[in-house]
């Protein structure tokens, strides 16, 4: 199965964290921690998605069994981020 990424930050889908449309189905573009019940749950432009997401790295490496710094996660997301839908 491809893996697929939210499109709002880059976060892999993972089971568990798959964001839910109004109707309460799953989202096939945004994630749990951005989108929720067809609401984006955060208000940041691309630079502050970055920041914000950067203080996650430990939890991604974690959960994706990388083994990412900061400043490799945050290099990665400047070049990914532009490519995303939001």
């Amino acid at each position: 199965m491809e893996q697929r990424f939210c499109q709002s930050c880059g976060m892999p889908f993972v089971e568990g964290n798959i964001g839910t449309n109004s109707d309460g189905s799953k989202s096939k573009d945004y994630c749990g921690y951005c989108y929720k019940e067809g609401v984006f749950l955060q208000d940041f432009n691309m630079s502050q998605m970055i920041e914000f997401c950067t203080q996650f790295t430990d939890q991604i490496n974690k959960e994706m069994d990388w083994n990412l710094t900061p400043q490799q996660a945050k290099a990665q997301m400047q070049q990914i981020f532009p490519t995303l839908k939001r």
